[in-house]
């Protein structure tokens, strides 16, 4: 993922946000900011026969702190055309095997109950529900549970 990439990228964001089940935010951040929030070396986007992007991965830190230097939260989108084609699966694939490389222990990630698409993904791809944040933040004048999902890597030791 570059700059060049931006455009469609925070398209692809703004459409997951729009569907209500993608996230607690509402409005995708300018790529300046998009930018600074996430780590550069683990972004990845899944590019069509036509050249156009399908689908988006990033991580960025959890905390701070050096202890947690090994654990990620990551995000994933996929163009609205091009769900269930396996592009999300491939992207987290490639966001593993990029992350393990880089010798990173745990990827996490909140999702919301509705999205059901995205946990079934999860899943196949090796992770597993730690619990459920009830009522965690208010979204759209509703109260929302998240469930955390996370995939420790056998790997890492």
């Amino acid at each position: 993922m570059t700059v060049a990439d931006a455009h469609e990228v925070l398209a692809i964001y703004q459409a997951g946000l729009d569907t209500g089940n993608a996230s607690f935010d509402t409005t995708a951040p300018d790529w300046n900011s998009f930018d600074k929030s996430r780590l550069p070396q683990h972004r990845l986007v899944a590019v069509g026969d036509d050249g156009a992007i399908l689908g988006w991965v990033a991580v960025r830190q959890v905390s701070p702190r050096p202890v947690y230097a090994g654990v990620l939260e990551h995000s994933v989108y996929i163009a609205a055309h091009a769900r269930g084609q396996g592009i999300g699966k491939a992207l987290l694939l490639a966001l593993i095997a990029s992350t393990e490389e880089a010798g990173v222990w745990t990827l996490q990630s909140g999702v919301f109950p509705e999205n059901t698409a995205s946990l079934a993904l999860h899943e196949k791809c090796g992770f597993r529900v730690v619990g459920v944040r009830e009522r965690v933040a208010n979204h759209h004048g509703t109260w929302r549970d998240d469930i955390m999902v996370e995939r420790r890597s056998p790997v890492i030791t």
